[in-house]
């Protein structure tokens, strides 16, 4: 499993339904259900302080993240942004890797 953060942001008409119709809690559990769905594994849900959605969550692979980002795009509510999270010792065998970077002007 992928670990991700997904940064969903409404747009003013996904807003509005927001508070016309849905509460935050039915959110998160149509949030939870959709990333169950794909066989992912909701870990944390946020609003943030102007109102959009952080949530961190497990996914099987990269296609199930591009699958949630279309859908949402699709819809015309919001926008989202998806980071892939590492674990701390994920990063400790990247340092051991030699990428062979050599950065401009170096030999």
């Amino acid at each position: 499993m992928i670990k991700f953060l997904i940064q969903a942001s409404y747009s003013a008409t996904g807003a509005a339904a927001l508070l016309k119709s849905d509460s935050g809690t039915e959110r998160k559990k149509k949030t939870e259900l959709m990333i169950n769905e794909l066989g992912g594994k909701m870990e944390s849900f946020y609003y943030i302080s102007n109102g959009d959605a952080w949530v961190i969550c497990e996914l099987p692979d990269l296609a199930s993240a591009a699958s949630i980002a279309l859908k949402i795009k699709a819809s015309g509510m919001g926008s989202i942004s998806t980071t892939v999270l590492l674990e701390t010792e994920e990063v400790d065998k990247a340092i051991k890797l030699n990428a062979g970077y050599r950065y401009p002007g170096s030999n």
